[in-house]
């Protein structure tokens, strides 16, 4: 398993090194063990959809290295569940609303710390994801920066499936010039099978799991 997840990486870091992104390990599908060979092969930030069985595997992941990485929601933040993340995850990638902005500040401030967060935005407008539309975006940067216990660092976007590398490279291309326009920090896009073309295209983070692990 060691040799499989280093040689994916290796294969991987072939094209991403000179782009210096953020690799993100999305572990969801896989087991506490082979995240602690990724962590061992020098990837320490994971991507979990969901809270209680990120928690469950920080909890089982040897100290050292459960200690030492960074985790990453990616997954849709249920209402519910924003006590449980806040605090957990080095950064909330799929904030779509503010009146999820404002649990997340709620609840950092009674933990007495800052999120930090990016805004999930599906400029695809796909009707089964999360994300708003790019139009309402300035407005709710404008509220969210307003929250004293939130930072904003950037944007996400999940991609369409699909093989048309052209409409791709427009959607990826419309998420850069987003965070351009407001002078953000990061662009978390692409993933196993379009993750080449988010690097070319302005992605400061990719999130990688079958490529990596598989």
């Amino acid at each position: 398993m060691y040799t499989k997840i280093s040689d994916n990486l290796n294969r991987i870091l072939t094209f991403a090194a000179k782009f210096n992104p953020t690799i993100i390990a999305v572990s969801k599908y896989y087991t506490v063990r082979e995240m602690e060979e990724a962590y061992k092969v020098g990837l320490n930030n994971f991507g979990e959809n969901k809270v209680l069985d990120a928690i469950e595997k920080i909890n089982l992941m040897e100290e050292e290295i459960a200690s030492k990485s960074h985790y990453h929601l990616i997954g849709h933040l249920q209402s519910n569940k924003v006590k449980k993340a806040v605090g957990v995850f080095d950064l909330i990638h799929s904030v779509d609303s503010l009146k999820l902005a404002v649990e997340i500040d709620n609840v950092a401030k009674q933990k007495g710390i800052v999120q930090k967060i990016l805004i999930q935005v599906n400029n695809a407008n796909e009707e089964q994801k999360f994300g708003i539309a790019p139009s309402h975006l300035e407005e709710l940067i404008e509220k969210i920066n307003v929250l004293q216990n939130v930072s904003l660092e950037g944007l996400m976007t999940i991609a369409p499936l699909t093989d048309d590398e052209a409409l791709l490279r427009k959607l990826f291309c419309e998420m850069y010039q987003l965070k351009e326009k407001f002078h953000l920090k990061e662009l978390s896009m692409g993933m196993s099978n379009d993750y080449k073309i988010a690097l070319e295209e302005g992605a400061t983070m990719i999130r990688l799991g079958r490529t990596l692990f598989e």
